[in-house]
């Protein structure tokens, strides 16, 4: 199966909505394009404090709309890459169903380690969002309970890399599944983790 139609939203459906208006995409991508020119520039003190101001003045404006974790907007647009979580890198989705996936994503620079290479703490990300949400799919919500990850070869920033995961096998509340991310042909990381369904009433 590919595109949106049809999936659970425990997998990665979700109705595209309301929750922030029709800007809050751009926003979020505006946001991620912040973070990595930043890192990717030596701007002068000047520019530097300006960004500084704005920045406090933009924190400040959404203080008043705190609130609790299952009220706000980040984290709840599955419609979106990340979910609208700029943190994570954006993993846009091209083909799944219930035991596959694959997608592409580029990290940026604010994802550099050194060197070229994409920092090793970033791609546990792609990992752990795209198998557990795998996990999800069709299936009641599992949490990680550990995702063991094998860097292969320098993983590069700014470059089209392809993702795949496989859900391999169930065992009573334990799903294990599988994960690759592809330069061209060539692994440059790949992982496994294991997934454990919820009890009733588990957070």
């Amino acid at each position: 199966m590919t595109g949106p139609e049809g999936l659970d939203r425990r997998g990665w459906n979700h109705e595209p909505g309301e929750l922030g208006g029709p800007d809050f995409p751009r926003m979020i991508e505006a946001l991620r394009l912040l973070q990595a020119r930043m890192t990717g520039a030596s701007a002068p003190a000047e520019t530097v404090t300006e960004t500084a101001e704005t920045l406090e003045k933009l924190a400040a404006a959404f203080e008043p709309f705190t609130v609790p974790e299952a009220g706000q907007i980040v984290g709840h647009r599955t419609d979106l890459p990340g979910r609208g979580q700029a943190m994570a890198p954006p993993v846009h989705i091209d083909e799944w169903d219930g035991q596959h996936v694959l997608g592409h994503v580029t990290f940026s620079r604010f994802y550099l380690g050194g060197n070229g290479a994409v920092h090793g703490g970033a791609i546990p990300l792609v990992f752990d969002e795209v198998m557990g949400r795998l996990s999800n799919t069709g299936r009641p919500r599992a949490r990680t309970a550990y995702l063991h990850v094998n860097y292969r070869k320098i993983t590069p920033i700014e470059q089209r890399l392809r993702v795949e995961a496989r859900f391999e096998r169930e065992e009573g509340r334990k799903r294990i599944l599988t994960g690759a991310l592809l330069d061209g042909e060539t692994v440059v990381a790949d992982a496994e983790g294991l997934f454990v369904a919820l009890k009733p009433g588990q957070p």
